[in-house]
């Protein structure tokens, strides 16, 4: 005789249905997707706080935050300069639509 084996729901499944721990998880994950991203972006770039910072046009402070996650929500425009102090433009993508995000920089000729 086959006994039934239905799934039991993992921890994180059975707490992702509460609604308050699903929003905490969104916005810690998005402050952690952050910081992966700002780390891949300088992977391969041994850019000190200081250099990068005078590269993005930032204060020393406010890289030397982002990196250490102590600042978990940037604003796009200082993300835009990260970015271009790392060799990286920003661009929208939507299927077969490619809308690159301008900023001064770019403008500016």
């Amino acid at each position: 005789m086959k006994k039934n084996k239905s799934k039991q729901p993992s921890t994180f499944e059975r707490e992702i249905q509460n609604a308050k721990f699903k929003k905490a998880f969104e916005n810690e994950y998005q402050e952690f997707a952050l910081q992966e991203l700002l780390a891949s972006m300088s992977e391969g770039d041994e850019k000190s706080v200081r250099a990068l910072a005078k590269a993005a046009g930032l204060h020393p402070n406010a890289v030397q935050n982002l990196r250490s996650g102590k600042t978990t929500d940037i604003k796009l425009t200082s993300f835009l300069k990260i970015a271009r102090a790392h060799g990286f433009e920003l661009e929208l993508v939507k299927g077969k639509v490619h809308l690159p995000v301008v900023g001064k920089r770019a403008l500016a000729y």
